[in-house]
Formats: structure tokens, sequence, C-alpha cells
């Protein structure tokens, strides 16, 4: 009987991300997500009541946010066992990158980018690019967008009668990062 409730409850949940997306998702299940943003994940955790993300916010695919300590499961006495649950806070205007993991009582600022892979175990302040496990300081938001906005390639200058590749391999840039040292 358990397996047929787990089954229904799955299916349910990829009907409803079928015909109403993601964000309707996370709502239905209690995240509070603000307006204008792009989830691609549909797992929000056992306590997804605990997590609040802003506008304009995208979460790109496999990021994974934890809201409670399952290593407490270890400490136990005549009280029994311990738990901790700590909610998480993404505030407007931030993009967490692919496979990025966001730890229990972690609060993100505004304007904040969070590379791939990025293992988030303290609050992110506003204005800031963050990267590796665990999360540091990479720069501020206002300098990387103003490199964005002085070197990369401009909506306007797409050519729309290109197909997708043919437009992406003229744009490409064809300089690559310097080597390690």
């Amino acid at each position: 009987m358990n397996v047929i409730k787990k089954t229904i409850k799955t299916i349910r949940k990829h009907i409803h991300i079928l015909l109403f997306g993601r964000v309707s998702y996370g709502r239905s299940i209690g995240v509070t997500i603000g307006n204008n943003c792009r989830i691609y994940i549909d797992k929000f955790g056992t306590e997804p009541f605990l997590i609040s993300i802003g506008d304009n916010v995208t979460i790109t695919n496999e990021v994974r946010l934890i809201t409670h300590d399952g290593a407490t499961w270890l400490f136990r006495d005549e009280k029994g066992r311990r738990y901790r649950y700590a909610p998480i806070v993404i505030g407007n205007n931030v993009f967490i990158g692919f496979r990025s993991l966001i730890m229990p009582g972690v609060k993100i600022g505004n304007n904040v980018i969070i590379a791939a892979g990025t293992v988030v175990t303290k609050s992110i302040p506003d204005n800031s690019i963050v990267g590796g496990a665990p999360a540091k300081y990479i720069s501020s938001f206002d300098s990387y967008k103003d490199k964005a906005l002085q070197t990369f390639v401009a909506e306007c200058d797409f050519d729309n009668s290109q197909k997708y590749r043919e437009q992406v391999l003229r744009i490409a840039s064809k300089i690559f990062k310097e080597e390690l040292k």
C-alpha cells in the first residue's frame, strides 16, 4: 500500500510540473517564491516550508537546498534523538549555479551569483560572487556586471534568422582562460 501511495504522489508531482511548472510546484508544497523566477529543480528537501526565494532568482539543475542536519541522528541520550532545522533565505537577483549545495541556516543576499558546484555553508552578503567548496568570495557583483556589459555578447547581437548552433558558433569566445600555475 505504501508503494502505491508513493507512486501516486510522484505521478501527481510530475503532472503538476508538466502542467504548471516548477515554480508553481514549489509554491504548492510550501516554498515561498517571488516573481520572475526560473527554477530548474523539483526537489526542495524535507522541509520546503523553511525555504524563501526572492524575485528574479535562477536556481539551475541539480541544486540542493538542505534545511536540516541529518547527522544529529547520531546524538542521543535519555531525552532521545536530537534535531536541527534551519531556514534558507534567498534574496532578489540571485543566480545559483549547477550542482550547488545550500546548507541549513544560510541567508543569501541580493545581487549574488553562486558559481556551479559551490558548497554554501555560511551566509553570503549582498553584491557578491562566490564559488568553491566551501564557498569563497570571488568578486563583487558590480565588478562582474561591468565586465559582462562591456565584453559579453548582447542580446541584440543574435541573428534570429540563423539556427541556435550557428549563432553560438559565430559569437562564442575563442579566448581561453589562463593556465593554472
